[in-house]
Parts: structure tokens; C-alpha cells; sequence
């Protein structure tokens, strides 16, 4: 049996995997179309690469994907978390769950994924070749057509695991077979805010903080990173990916309102306010930061209500207590687009989840054609979902291909 993956990204190498373990006597090859191969698995998460999430309840853990919920739900019964775990470890990968439950190879360093699947691939007998762009997949009546380098060849199975697209275009070659592709668009980004002075802080981080979007019910909670540009850090990027379609609609030009002291309420504020002029009333208020979030923050909040720093706590007033109160629970800042991660980009968009079945990855079109990772309508958030999605939708196509 000719089995192809199409893709030499995570899902591509796991899909390989398992279809060389539960058909050993087939010829497994994977085709990447640049010249390397697990180049996103190489620089995520800034090079150490966040290879799961410790979440192990399923409703919980499929949550977490803003695209794809209810069929990964369902998929995480085959292969989850705690599957993806052991599958490393037991192959010499150590690995570190953190408490915001992110899992890390103990090295640090994604290199260590790399060399683990590079050596199973290779123990395994599947053969890897780099520039292999399919420019059309032709279905016949027992296997496909392939084409790619003015080559045509017949093989068995095909699974795709091209990864999310930028554009369009890049599922041209699946849409000539009659599946109906959910257009691609940013889902990781981080938020542009040319005109606001924030900026200026620069490289300072709120660890707890709470995210809205203007007008929309959306909501993003956790650390946030001030940028040269803008806002980034999870908080952020957890917005962006719950709001990718509304986001992209407004042409990335809409409002945020930021809880600096993550879920805390008006009432509660005011009386650590009352507490804090009760016990310091004599000091300055730019010597007295109360709260936890970073001076320089701090500093700047308080210019940003024209509250002078040299002012004793005693003398804030009802006026200026207002203003506080309502710029550290509801801080409002006008965002004007966006800055995608290039390498490590994640779209929301790709094959329509309805065409695929989830119990063997096959679509529903074509028998012998199937797909795993982010070339289909799946996105997950920060967290190692991404590649979580691509270990068990992989692991599945490969289960089920030779059947």
C-alpha cells in the first residue's frame, strides 16, 4: 500500500508515525514542500516548543478551541493529553507541566521533539522528501493521482497535513475536489496601537489581567505584555483568537478595555483605596504603589489622569479617586491592526469540519483521503493546543488510513 502526507509539519510526522505502526507493511512517505521539515515545532514557543497542555478533562480541555470544539471533543477520546504525555516520555523526552499547565520538554529546547520524531520516523522505515509541492490530487477509481514537479504518480491514501494557510489560494487543490473550504484568517495576533502612549512602557508585564473588546462580549484574561507596538501576551492573544471573525470584519480597528487588577470589582477597589489612605493617607502617591502591577504602569496611569505624583494620598479627592478607579478596571485603549507571527502563524479557517469524519480523519467526499492538523477549521488558543490538535488528529488519520 502507497500511503503520501502531504506536509512535514507535527500532525504530518505523528500521521506518519502511526500509519507505518498500525500498517507496518505499507510504503509511508512524507512530502514537505520547502526544504525542512517540523520548522514551526522548531521556533515555537520562542524555541522551546510548548508541546501539550496538562489539561486532562476533555469538555475542558476542547474548550480551548475557539474552531473545533465539539469535533476534537470528541477525537480526544482517541488520543488526549495525557496520551500525548506518555508517547514522549516513553521515548526518552522528559517532560515539565508548569502551573499555568503548559508542558515543556525538560531541555527547554524543541529540539528535543525534533530528534524525538525524527528518530521514530526513521526506526520506523518512512521516507522523507523535501520540495514536493502537490499541484493537483486526482481521485481514481481505487487511490488518487497525484502531481507535483511535472511528476504524476498513482498512490493508495493520501492524508493532508499542509498546515494553515494564508491565503485562499493555498487550498486551491482541495477545493478542485469538491470540499468546501471556511476562508483563512489570523488567529494568533497581537494588537497595534500606534497613537497610544502606553507603548512607551515597553517590555513591562501585568501577570493577571482582564481583557475586553468594546462592544463585544468577548473576554481575555491572563498575563499581557506591553510591546513597542501595542499589547501582546496570552491575555491578548486569547482575544484574538475567540474574536478572529469579528476582529477581521472591523479591519483589526476597534477598542479594548483593560482590568489592570485582573477580576477585581468597583466596591472591592474603593475600600482598598479607603484602607490605603487610612494607613498611608501622608505619603505620595507616586511612592505608594498599592497594587500589583509595575511601577512604571502605575506612574503612568496616574499621568494619564493628570493626577500629580507629588499628591499625598490624603488629598486625592472624590474627583481623582473616580478616575483611578475607573482607568485601573476599565482602561481604555484604540487599536488600529495587527502583527501576526509569521512563522508561527495559526489561521482559523481550512477544510469544512463537516466533511470530515471524526472517528477516522477520512473525508466524506473521497474514501482513501484524509486530513489532520490545522489545514482543517480547527485553532486552538495559546497553550500548546495547536500542537495537541495536530498530535491527535494525526494519530488518528494514521490509525485509520490503511482500513
Amino acid at each position: 500500500m502507497e500511503i503520501v502526507i502531504l506536509g512535514g509539519g507535527a500532525a504530518g510526522f505523528f500521521a506518519a508515525i502511526s500509519a507505518k505502526k498500525y500498517f507496518p507493511q505499507a510504503h509511508v512517505r512524507v512530502f514537505e514542500k520547502t526544504s525542512k521539515f517540523l520548522g514551526k515545532v522548531k521556533i515555537s514557543g520562542g524555541g522551546r516548543c510548548n508541546v501539550t497542555n496538562a489539561l486532562s478533562n476533555h469538555r475542558l480541555l476542547s474548550e480551548k478551541y475557539p474552531r473545533g470544539e465539539k469535533f476534537l471533543r470528541k477525537a480526544f477520546e482517541q488520543f488526549d493529553t495525557k496520551a500525548t504525555i506518555e508517547w514522549f516520555e516513553n521515548r526518552g523526552v522528559p517532560l515539565k507541566t508548569y502551573s499555568d499547565l503548559c508542558v515543556f520538554p525538560v531541555s527547554n529546547e524543541s529540539q528535543s521533539i525534533i530528534d524525538c520524531l525524527w528518530k521514530e520516523v526513521k526506526t520506523l522505515g518512512v521516507e522523507l522528501w523535501t520540495l514536493r509541492a502537490i499541484d493537483k490530487i486526482i481521485p481514481l477509481d481505487n487511490g488518487f493521482e497525484i502531481s507535483y514537479k511535472e511528476v504524476n504518480e498513482k498512490v493508495d491514501r493520501v492524508i493532508v497535513t499542509i498546515g494553515g494557510q494564508p491565503k485562499l489560494t493555498g487550498f486551491s487543490w482541495l477545493a478542485d475536489l469538491n470540499h468546501n473550504i471556511i476562508p483563512p484568517i489570523p488567529s494568533l495576533f497581537t494588537f497595534n496601537m500606534p497613537k497610544e502612549p502606553v507603548r512607551e512602557l515597553m517590555g513591562i508585564v501585568v501577570e493577571e489581567a482582564v481583557v475586553r473588546i468594546e462592544g463585544q462580549k468577548l473576554v481575555g484574561k491572563g498575563p499581557l505584555l506591553v510591546t513597542h507596538w501595542g499589547m501582546s501576551g496570552p491575555a491578548i492573544l486569547q482575544l484574538s483568537a475567540w474574536g478572529a471573525r469579528i476582529l477581521a470584519e472591523s479591519n483589526y480597528e476597534f477598542s479594548i478595555l483593560v482590568n489592570w487588577l485582573n477580576e477585581t470589582k468597583e466596591n472591592t477597589l474603593r475600600e482598598s483605596l479607603v484602607k490605603t489612605i487610612s494607613i498611608h493617607g501622608s505619603k505620595m502617591i507616586s511612592n505608594l504603589n498599592p497594587f500589583e502591577i509595575p511601577n512604571r504602569l502605575w506612574l503612568f496611569l496616574l499621568s494619564k489622569n493628570e493626577i500629580n505624583p507629588a499628591t499625598r494620598w490624603n488629598d486625592l479627592g472624590a474627583k481623582n479617586t473616580n478616575k483611578l478607579v475607573n482607568t485601573l478596571l476599565n482602561d481604555r485603549y484604540v487599536v488600529q491592526g495587527k502583527t501576526t507571527f509569521k512563522e508561527e502563524f495559526v489561521t482559523a479557517g481550512g477544510v469544512d469540519l463537516q466533511e470530515i469524519d471524526v472517528n477516522t480523519m477520512q473525508s466524506k467526499i473521497h474514501p482513501g483521503l484524509f486530513f489532520a492538523g490545522e489545514v482543517m477549521d480547527i485553532d486552538g488558543i495559546t497553550g500548546g493546543f495547536n500542537f495537541q490538535s495536530a498530535w491527535t488528529t494525526g494519530y488518528i488519520a494514521g490509525k485509520n488510513v490503511g482500513n
